[in-house]
C-alpha cells in the first residue's frame, strides 16, 4: 500500500543547498505523524523520492536551481 504523493517545487521552495526536507508541509504531511525527517537533494537531478513515504519531489516544469558550483 502506497501513499506517496508527487510534490511540484519552485526553485525558490529549494534551500541554499538545493534540496528539501520530509516530510514537508508542501506534501500536505503532518511533521508530527509522519516518518523521521529525511534530506532530499532535489538540485542535482531535479527531482527526489522519499525513502520513507515515497513522495516524489520534484521541480516545476521551467523552474532551474542555480546553486550549482
Amino acid at each position: 500500500m502506497s501513499n506517496s504523493s508527487n510534490v511540484e517545487l519552485l526553485a525558490s521552495d529549494l534551500n541554499a543547498q538545493g534540496g528539501v526536507y520530509c516530510p514537508s508541509p508542501k506534501a500536505d504531511m503532518k511533521i508530527w505523524n509522519s516518518h523521521p525527517k529525511v534530506y532530499l537533494d532535489v538540485a542535482r537531478t531535479g527531482h527526489a523520492k522519499c525513502p520513507y513515504c515515497g513522495a516524489v519531489y520534484a521541480l516545476k516544469a521551467g523552474e532551474h536551481f542555480g546553486g550549482s558550483h
